[in-house]
């Protein structure tokens, strides 16, 4: 299943989840740390929604209150909550 999310606090713009029974498949990032973003996806791959959310959760970037991780995290909160 495709979910896009627009991130706010950060420098990325656009995220775009492949979910496949709970996993997330794929990752796409458009804006950001380009190096540092693609990692993230490769990281994130094959891994639970409930895994990803718990590993990014809360993580900063700097003096912002947010990350993209953390962006991620809150992603895929709503994403689950869409499912319900």
């Amino acid at each position: 299943m495709k979910f896009t999310y627009r991130p706010q606090g950060v420098c990325s713009q656009f995220f775009e989840f492949d979910i496949d029974d709970g996993k997330i498949k794929q990752l796409q990032i458009t804006g950001g740390c380009d190096g540092n973003l693609k990692g993230i996806s490769t990281l994130v791959k094959d891994m639970t929604v409930d895994e990803v959310i718990r590993k990014l959760d809360g993580l900063t970037c700097g003096f912002k209150r947010t990350s993209c991780p953390d962006q991620i995290s809150k992603a895929l909160r709503q994403f689950k909550e869409e499912q319900i």
